[in-house]
């Protein structure tokens, strides 16, 4: 059955609906199957040019990580920053980007920008729950010219359940320490060439951070989906028709405040009382139309979509009666002890023979509309006796984000924060959109031992800024650029060969900025190798970005100065280069078990090529290097895989972050940290399966980051225990 579940979620990368188009249910059975092989290659040289990684569903089991932040560990030339321990809002990153809200890189679910509003305004506020997602892609290099708008970096692909051939459903249950729950089920069959799925997944937990007074610092998300497909099946050509129905809502008692340093080390997980009324509220919905026409050779592909996503995030901007930030404050408590004491609650807001000082509380308010329709189209023909593989997408697409942001006043009373009534006022309210087309081609041509790639990307941009309490302040602009790639796969022999690529790279500016600021634009190279013999499998890649302009977004959550928030900044010229090692081999005795090891190391140095100062990295220098951005990372997997039970252990060392652009040698810094987590679990035979896991089993405390305000820790030890039945 595990098998078969694979096949079905591989299946949908080559051709998202191709695996369960057919005649009848043994040809969609056997058509799923061609597609897993021609994917997954199974012991044969992978001879794509380009980086890609995929995280098959059996490799997404092992841990059962439900943090998307955990999961790409394993992924090289990915770099992140965490924020609540949980991956609630991930920062994500590919060779080098700063990984501020994911908003560098493109994040599509099943072929589908997922973005709350991917050109106009790209941090990824919501973020789907990975728990019910059967296959992780990753595309670096010129393998991601294919998607946009943000293709300087790459391309992060979830898949989601496929409507299975028979009936199949399945039951996932978990509790754990910090009141942590999880309830996932689904179920689907095909019947008479119509197929219907329907999954629910339920994530909760009261929080590892101790609030000052008490109170629950965790959350509750809740996902539900649905799909119905109808199978048409001709001579020349099978159809599928499928729609896709999805809700998720959220509710995270989440907060940007840390700590001091010296409160960090006391105790890491203290929060102070001061955010106390945090609070995240949000609601998506998705529903896509999708049809493929399909034969041996040919794929076509229409996608209708549309994405709807709110959310109301209350969290503490700052104080009043003073014009120290509230990074300012917990950076030097000494000299701003008083902000400090009520921040801590150790002082009211009123207190006498002081100037009285309250909380300033703000909710974003934000709504967004995101929806298209997207073409994709694969060919396969022999032309001048050489085999191509041409491929060619469209897409119309429009989003937009509607802000309407106001502050609230609370008081510290003996160490609570007390609403003042009548206090609420309005900070801002505007809208930007943009209308997008997008299209690419590629041909891959094979000659001989040689895989020779060229693409073509374009993005037209028209996109519109208006605030509506200054209603004189508006813009319209227009973008547009082509985005040419190049790259090749060299066959040395049947077990290696030599991958080589460029391409320019882009990220655009937001419908607010002027012309003063910049797109983002880089021209991106790389170099590497692959060897594929029995079960050990090596891949080298060296990456150079040579960005002509590098662009920076201010947000809550990286930049200070609320004053500066939404605005953009030019950093000029900018190198990022490295290199990206993984290797992997299993290890059989006797046919009583494998030994299945892998070990991945990222190696990214940057470096800053002019002299400036922004609010968002800082007053920088030349020769300084890229903050959020650790030299070296590595992840060691090992495991041992029985006939009936199963043991993972995952090492993972990241090197320590600049905190703003800087020198190692002098400026801030994060911890580097070596996290363990560790998994196992035993088959009931027909009775299902019990695991657990351990995450951090050393329950190793150190800071990940201290944006936008103070010191922030790392998840601690947690503990959990599930049992899973699939039939």
């Amino acid at each position: 059955m595990k098998k078969t579940l694979l096949a079905l979620s591989v299946a949908t990368l080559i051709n998202p609906l191709a695996a369960i188009a057919g005649d009848t249910t043994d040809d969609v059975k056997n058509k799923a199957i061609e597609h897993m092989q021609i994917l997954s290659h199974g012991d044969k040289l992978r001879t794509e040019s380009g980086s890609s990684t995929l995280l098959t569903e059996l490799e997404l089991e092992k841990h059962e990580y439900d943090d998307i932040h955990r999961i790409l560990a394993s992924v090289p030339g990915v770099n992140i920053r965490e924020e609540d321990g949980f991956g609630l809002r991930p920062n994500i990153g590919f060779r080098g980007v700063n990984p501020e809200r994911s908003k560098k890189i493109t994040i599509l679910e099943d072929g589908i920008l997922i973005g709350p509003a991917p050109y106009s305004a790209p941090a990824a506020y919501y973020f789907p729950i990975t728990t019910r997602m059967t296959a992780v892609e990753v595309f670096k290099g010129p393998s991601a010219i294919k998607h946009g708008p943000q293709t300087v970096a790459g391309t992060l692909n979830l898949v989601t359940r496929q409507i299975p051939i028979h009936n199949e459903g399945g039951l996932d249950l978990a509790l754990g320490t910090e009141g942590y729950a999880k309830a996932h089920a689904y179920f689907g069959e095909t019947h008479d060439n119509l197929g219907t799925l329907f999954e629910a997944v339920h994530l909760e937990a009261d929080g590892f951070k101790d609030l000052d007074g008490g109170g629950n610092t965790g959350f509750e998300k809740n996902d539900f989906l649905v799909k119905v497909n109808y199978l048409i099946a001709g001579k020349k050509f099978d159809q599928t028709v499928e729609l896709k129905l999805s809700y998720a809502d959220e509710i995270s008692n989440e907060t940007y405040l840390g700590l001091t340093d010296e409160d960090f080390e006391i105790n890491p997980y203290r929060r102070y009382a001061a955010s106390q009324p945090a609070k995240m509220d949000t609601e998506h919905k998705q529903v896509m139309f999708t049809h493929n026409i399909h034969n041996d050779d040919f794929s076509f592909t229409t996608r209708i979509y549309r994405n709807e996503y709110q959310r109301a995030w209350k969290k503490l901007n700052g104080l009043t009666n003073t014009e120290a930030s509230l990074s300012e404050i917990l950076a030097d408590p000494d000299t701003f002890q008083r902000q400090y004491q009520v921040i801590s609650g150790g002082q009211n807001s009123v207190f006498s023979g002081e100037t009285t000082t309250h909380l300033i509380m703000g909710t974003n308010d934000r709504s967004y509309v995101s929806q298209g329709i997207q073409f994709n189209a694969d060919y396969a023909v022999k032309l001048f006796d050489l085999e191509h593989d041409i491929s060619v997408g469209v897409r119309l697409h429009e989003d937009e984000i509607n802000r309407s942001h106001f502050e609230e006043i609370y008081s510290m009373q003996d160490g609570t924060a007390v609403f003042n009534e009548g206090s609420a006022y309005d900070t801002s309210h505007n809208i930007e959109s943009t209308k997008a087309l997008s299209i690419y081609v590629e041909d891959s041509i094979t000659i001989d031992k040689l895989t020779l790639s060229a693409g073509l990307r374009s993005e037209y941009m028209d996109m519109h800024y208006n605030d509506k309490v200054k209603t004189d302040d508006w813009q319209d602009k227009t973008t547009s650029i082509l985005l040419p790639g190049l790259s090749g796969f060299y066959k040395l022999s049947e077990n290696a060969g030599l991958l080589a690529g460029v391409y320019q790279g882009f990220s655009p500016s937001s419908p607010k900025q002027g012309s003063e600021i910049e797109v983002e634009k880089s021209i991106n190279y790389e170099f590497g190798g692959r060897y594929n013999k029995d079960d050990l499998k090596v891949e080298v890649v060296s990456f150079y970005n040579d960005y002509s302009n590098l662009k920076g977004s201010c947000s809550q959550s990286n930049c200070p100065d609320n004053n500066n928030i939404d605005l953009e900044y030019n950093a000029g010229e900018v190198i990022v280069y490295g290199l990206e090692s993984q290797i992997s081999q299993s290890f059989s005795f006797n046919s009583a078990f494998d030994l299945p090891v892998s070990l991945v190391h990222t190696y990214t140095r940057s470096e800053f090529q002019e002299t400036f100062e922004s609010d968002y990295w800082g007053d920088v220098e030349a020769g300084y290097e890229l903050p959020d951005l650790p030299e070296h990372q590595t992840t060691l997997n090992l495991g041992v895989d029985a006939n009936d039970w199963q043991f993972n252990l995952a090492i993972k060392y990241v090197g320590s972050m600049l905190d703003q652009g800087g020198d190692r040698d002098v400026h801030s810094q994060t911890d580097s940290s070596t996290i363990l987590d560790v998994s196992a679990s035993y088959e009931l035979g027909d009775y299902g399966r019990i695991y657990g896991k351990i995450d951090n089993l050393t329950d190793e405390a150190h800071i990940v980051s201290r944006k936008p305000y103070g010191s922030r820790p790392g998840k601690p030890r947690l503990m959990s225990i599930g049992y899973k039945y699939q039939f």
